[in-house]
This record gives C-alpha cells, structure tokens and sequence, in this order.
C-alpha cells in the first residue's frame, strides 16, 4: 500500500467519525419524564419528551407519540392499573413537569384531570352493542 492511499483513507475516516459525532451532538436530547417498574425494578413503561412530543416506550419499543400530556399520563396510568389488577404491584413514577402540562391541557378542556381520565378511558372502551 502507498503511502498516499493510506494517507487519504486515514484522512477519509477521519471525516466520517466527526461527521457522525456532528450527528449526534445535532440530535435533539431525550427528557426522560415517567417510568413503570415492577417489583423487580424491571421497566415495563416510560414517557420521555424529544422535539416537543411525548413518547410512550413499552416493552423496549415505541408504543406511541402524542403532543398530549395528558393522553400520555393517563394511558400510563391505565398500564398500571391494568398490571395491578393482573396481581402484579407496580410503582408509577413521573415528573412534575409531565403531571402540570396534564393538569393544564385538562383543565383548558374545562375539566379536572381526573374527569379527564375517566373521559378517556371511557373513549377507549369498545362500544357494545344492545
């Protein structure tokens, strides 16, 4: 191999490791905000703010994204209820900063939030048929 060649590979690796740490310092940062472990401290559910939105992660995955505060609350809040009724005690964690934009979207409804709870989950809920 020249000396050359070498040169110019070097100097092209180079440029693509900085180019990829220019990527990551450009990536907009995850705020973590809630978390559902169980008694084992395993996470089974978090919300997390990046770009404006926030995001449900359940089972490792990205379960949805909303610009709601409350829907992101309350289904978190279904999570763990549902897990309680299957026998398995769960601990609900979240910021102030998700609980107070909940509280406000709810109240500019012209509810309380957990009016608007009930109304969401009631808007969940199949619809049976008479």
């Amino acid at each position: 191999m020249s000396t050359t060649s070498k040169l110019r590979r070097d100097i092209r690796r180079r440029r693509e490791t900085q180019a990829a740490n220019r990527e990551q310092a450009a990536a907009s940062p995850v705020e973590p905000h809630a978390e559902l472990r169980d008694q084992q401290r395993t996470l089974l559910a978090g919300v997390v703010r990046r770009d404006g939105e926030w995001v449900l992660g359940m089972d490792g995955r990205i379960a949805g994204q909303t610009e709601s505060a409350a829907r992101v609350l309350c289904l978190l809040m279904q999570a763990a209820e549902l897990h309680e009724r299957q026998g398995t005690p769960v601990r609900l964690v979240y910021s102030d900063a998700l609980k107070d934009a909940a509280h406000a979207e709810a109240k500019a409804e012209g509810k309380d939030f957990d009016q608007y709870k009930a109304d969401f989950a009631a808007s969940l809920k199949p619809a049976t048929d008479a």
